[in-house]
């Protein structure tokens, strides 16, 4: 890892040595690579949203709004929350944020003292262990394993509450892992933040990507939760707008007004045509959404079908868009970031390995659901020829 420039303060941390950049940079120099790593839908907005987005901009959506977003748009989130079985909110209890990745930051800088404790999922979305690292918190990381399908279970959690715990991170479904918390799991692990005087933040923003038989309860919706959970959710991924930059926090207004504040000095608002274009998405038809449910559930199975030809084994993926699979399960006696490497340097193929999302073991790779179904059988086909490859390589001549 190169060194840092010491004029740079010490909480500026490289994720992982920079992997992320340093692969899409690799990348960049190659032909015909099919990027399964990002979360970033290659799928486009929904042309409703996006015409809504021009009206906007035409009818002079280019100023600042209020700190908590425009109230159409809040006020469209309460009633769809309401509509998903979520609690009831007033318009007064929703920030629009410029992306959910903002509202992570957000929640730390406002709610973490130095020395406070966060407990997070491991392996789990890293800007949460980030955003905590800025505000000089303790990061208390919960390490799950395959054997649960990396479920996270109350009992985990409980083994790390300490007296200095303060909040207490479920992202269902989980990214990486893909995998939905029960709803009885849910259920147990709210009583347990209530027991300890815990802050839920209740990251849902796939909530509405489920398979099968598969549902997400929502936190805050449960005895005694709304006035301690944070939920964080936004238009990224349901609606394919990644790039409109777009999220949303709903929570007591104990907590939200004053969080406003911080938000307002880092970006003052949410830019207009954005919540515009979600305003459009959250009142518009939904049928999108099942479309895109429905997609990346073909994508799913063509990749599980993919690894399965290959002895390579994976979490069940139950939600969100992400196949968790195990390097370690095809005996190459690698690493899944030296794996990740190779793949992408022989086999054109980039996918990012799971420390990179705090995983505790050097096994695993996230492979995002972000190309069409044809292209998923070329990676997975590539990536065969890879694993081939490689055993051919390291195979001991016959004495």
């Amino acid at each position: 890892m190169t060194a840092l420039d010491p004029r740079l303060a010490k909480r500026v941390k490289l994720s992982d040595g920079g992997l992320i950049t340093k692969m899409l940079d690799i990348a960049d120099g190659l032909e015909d690579v099919i990027k399964l790593g990002r979360g970033d839908p290659d799928l486009d907005t929904p042309a409703h949203i996006i015409k809504a987005g021009q009206e906007a901009l035409a009818n002079g959506a280019t100023h600042y709004t209020h700190p908590l977003g425009i109230e159409p748009l809040r006020a469209a989130i309460a009633d769809n929350i309401r509509h998903y079985g979520g609690a009831d909110y007033a318009n007064d209890e929703i920030m629009i944020t410029p992306g959910g990745q903002q509202g992570m930051f957000i929640i730390a800088l406002s709610l973490l003292n130095p020395g406070d404790e966060i407990i997070v999922p491991c392996p789990g979305y890293n800007p949460y262990q980030q955003a905590a690292e800025m505000s000089d918190a303790v990061v208390r990381k919960v390490p799950m394993t395959m054997e649960t399908n990396f479920t996270l279970t109350v009992d985990m959690v409980e083994a790390h509450i300490t007296p200095k715990s303060k909040i207490l991170v479920l992202i269902n479904p989980n990214n990486p892992t893909g995998t939905v918390t029960p709803p009885d799991e849910v259920r147990k692990i709210a009583e347990l933040a209530k027991k300890h005087d815990l802050i839920m933040i209740s990251d849902e923003i796939y909530a509405r990507l489920t398979f099968g038989n598969n549902t997400v309860v929502p936190v805050a919706s449960l005895p005694g939760m709304k006035e301690r959970t944070i939920t964080l959710s936004g238009f990224s991924k349901a609606y394919a707008m990644t790039g409109w930059r777009i999220g949303y926090l709903a929570g007591p207004r104990a907590l939200i007004a004053p969080m406003s504040e911080v938000n307002h000095a880092f970006a003052i608002s949410t830019a207009a045509v954005s919540q515009h274009a979600a305003l459009a998405a959250m009142t518009g038809s939904q049928d999108c959404v099942e479309e895109m449910r429905q997609t990346y559930d073909g994508r799913r199975k063509a990749i599980c079908e993919g690894l399965d030809a290959i002895g390579m084994s994976y979490a069940e993926p139950q939600g969100a868009f992400y196949v968790y699979a195990n390097v370690a399960s095809l005996g190459l006696g690698i690493t899944a970031g030296a794996f990740c490497e190779r793949l992408l340097a022989d086999g054109h193929v980039m996918m990012y390995p799971g420390t990179i999302y705090g995983d505790h073991t050097d096994d695993f790779v996230r492979m995002s659901m972000t190309q069409p179904v044809d292209r998923i059988k070329i990676a997975m086909k590539r990536m065969a020829d890879v694993v081939e490859s490689f055993h051919a390589d390291h195979s001991q001549p016959a004495e």
